[in-house]
C-alpha cells in the first residue's frame, strides 16, 4: 500500500465507505513534526500486518472545513476510522511514532 493523498471532503467520505480501517494523517506542509514522521507513517503503510489499513492524509491548510468538521486543532493528528463512522475510533495527536504504532496494532487485523 501507500499513504494516499486526499484532496476532497468528498475523496475522504469516499475512502470511509470503501475501507473497512482508514488511518488518517492530518497535516500541514509548513509543520516540521510532521515532516519528521511522514515517512515513518509511509514505511508502515507497506507493511504486511497493516495491509488492510488504508493510510490517507490530508493537508488541513487545502481542507479547512474538513479539519473543522474533524476537530484538527494540532498537526500531526492522526485519526483511526473504522466501519464507514466519521466519528474516529482512535485519536493521536503529535509525531510520536511508538504511539502511532501501538494504534496500527491495535486496530489491525490478526
Amino acid at each position: 500500500m501507500t499513504v494516499h493523498n486526499i484532496t476532497t471532503a468528498d475523496a475522504f467520505k469516499d475512502a470511509l465507505k470503501e475501507n473497512k480501517t482508514v488511518m488518517l494523517d492530518c497535516f500541514a506542509t509548513w509543520c516540521g513534526p510532521c515532516k519528521a514522521i511522514a515517512p515513518i507513517l509511509a514505511n508502515h503503510s507497506k507493511e504486511e500486518q497493516f495491509k488492510d489499513i488504508y493510510f490517507a492524509k490530508i493537508d488541513v491548510d487545502d481542507l479547512p472545513e474538513l479539519s473543522q468538521e474533524l476537530g484538527i486543532t494540532a498537526m500531526p493528528t492522526f485519526m483511526l476510522f473504522k466501519d464507514g463512522e466519521m466519528e474516529p475510533a482512535e485519536k493521536l495527536v503529535g509525531a510520536n511514532p511508538n504511539a502511532l504504532v501501538a494504534m496500527l496494532k491495535k486496530h489491525a487485523k490478526p
